[in-house]
């Protein structure tokens, strides 16, 4: 049925607690991922699929478990862990590759607090539908595999129905996980989440001289490219804490994140980011900080004389800027058509950016504009006709021929985002007609976002998102 191991047992138990999902009543399958479960090996009837993925039955070998961690939500440290996921184990995918399964609104676990463990269908729908799309865009994130509804209601920001979320990830292993070992466990407790997290992602690591700084060094890179991935298609996490920041480099927890529209920097959707801490253009700093949080609990990994390991780590740190900025002047440069950035083309892309800004010019629909591949709206664009002829000029100093430009544009910029007012509009249809067409239309858009298609001019269009929220659905 399906090969389930759980490797994290093999850490010490103070790392988790073993936990039963708390079933919810009269489980019905409303979403299922065919690809994903062909890569899991998964292949069960839709009952059995209703009972294992909401708690009902357990997986033989499957040992059910809440991942303790801590965290810095929004700046202040607190002891966190999975309140409403339960880690049913790992599997091995027909790539040789290992995953975690994990059910999410499962029911109350030790680390639950005030929670009642639960979540809504809006909820988990629309993680399943932002976590698939960022995968179609060849983002690094954790992958939906159902969504278990059932005759249960619910009370968050509306009367909406219960439901259970399975997701897979490379692991839940965080940068809060390490904030764990190191403020509540002794350095034995924090050597061996080290070395299963080293067996578990970077092995190649295991053989370096000194594989703390290794580690570090590679994290940051795996984080700045994710990061960067994020500002090239307009997504913004929304709740950056370090609970939510993953070792491997992979894109999780999809509570209040959004798409961009209009350029703006200091966008902002999530109810709960009063200062916008966490904005569109705030994401690349943010992520420093949190890295200097993953550097701080690996002190006594690094060396023995913490001075020593402070400089090591400060010195780590301080690479930072330069390595983000290469990569964030290299993607946008991709982003206008070209194979590498420099001055002369860093400074093209400042006077788009400012442009945009100023004009209020949708980010997705600008370089769609610029590749010829997006004409409503054409005059509003058309402030953007003197910085093409300086684009066509910089192009040509380059022998980059404008159709080859374009060509490579198409590859980076997609076609169409999961736009805030669609996910919106398909998500109200589920939850006040029980009426899946639009999500599932929507679904089967986005699954394809580089491909340049006759669709409905409604995925294209951008929207005024001036006073849209995003929320957490806890």
């Amino acid at each position: 049925m399906i090969n389930f191991d759980n490797q994290y047992t093999k850490l010490p138990d103070t790392f988790y607690q073993l936990v039963t999902p708390t079933p919810i009543v009269q489980p019905k399958i409303h979403l299922w991922n065919d690809d994903l479960a062909h890569k899991l090996g998964i292949n069960i009837t839709d009952e059995a699929k209703a009972d294992y993925f909401s708690g009902i039955k357990t997986f033989e070998k499957s040992t059910p478990l809440a991942m303790a961690y801590a965290g810095h939500q929004f700046g202040h440290f607190t002891m966190l862990g999975d309140g409403r996921a339960i880690l049913l184990g790992d599997v091995t995918t027909d790539e040789g590759k290992t995953v975690d399964v994990q059910l999410k609104g499962s029911g109350i676990t030790p680390f639950s607090r005030r929670g009642d463990g639960r979540g809504t269908l809006s909820s988990m729908l629309r993680e399943y539908l932002i976590s698939e799309a960022m995968h179609a865009l060849h983002i690094p994130t954790s992958r939906s595999l159902a969504v278990v509804g059932s005759n249960e209601k619910i009370i968050r920001q509306f009367v909406d129905e219960k439901a259970v979320l399975t997701r897979t990830a490379s692991s839940f292993i965080r940068v809060g996980t390490f904030e764990y070992a190191a403020n509540f466990q002794d350095k034995e407790s924090l050597q061996s989440l080290f070395d299963f997290t080293l067996q578990r992602h970077y092995p190649q690591l295991l053989s370096e001289e000194n594989p703390a700084m290794s580690f570090l060094q590679t994290v940051i890179k795996q984080q700045v490219k994710l990061v960067v991935h994020w500002m090239r298609v307009g997504f913004i996490h929304g709740v950056m804490n370090t609970d939510n920041i993953t070792v491997s480099g992979e894109t999780i927890d999809y509570g209040p994140c959004a798409f961009m529209n209009v350029y703006h920097p200091q966008t902002v959707f999530s109810s709960i980011d009063e200062n916008g801490r966490y904005s569109f253009g705030n994401q690349a700093s943010i992520n420093l900080w949190n890295m200097s949080c993953l550097a701080g609990t690996l002190l006594p990994l690094i060396d023995a004389n913490e001075k020593i390991a402070i400089d090591s780590a400060e010195q780590m740190l301080n690479t930072y800027p330069a390595l983000f900025k290469q990569e964030y002047n290299e993607m946008m440069a991709n982003k206008v058509g070209f194979t590498q950035a420099h001055e002369e083309v860093n400074q093209l892309v400042h006077n788009l950016l400012e442009l945009m800004q100023n004009n209020q010019l949708d980010y997705t629909n600008t370089f769609l504009y610029l590749s010829d591949d997006y004409t409503e709206d054409k005059a509003k664009y058309q402030v953007l006709d003197l910085w093409k002829t300086t684009w066509a000029k910089a192009l040509a100093n380059e022998n980059i021929s404008m159709e080859a430009a374009k060509k490579s544009m198409r590859k980076v910029n997609p076609f169409v985002i999961p736009r805030n007012n669609l996910v919106e509009n398909a998500l109200r249809e589920v939850r006040e007609k029980n009426d899946f067409s639009a999500y599932k239309q929507l679904q089967q858009i986005l699954s394809t976002p580089y491909d340049r298609k006759l669709i409905d001019n409604k995925y294209l269009q951008s929207e005024d998102d001036f006073g849209y929220q995003t929320f957490c659905g806890t």
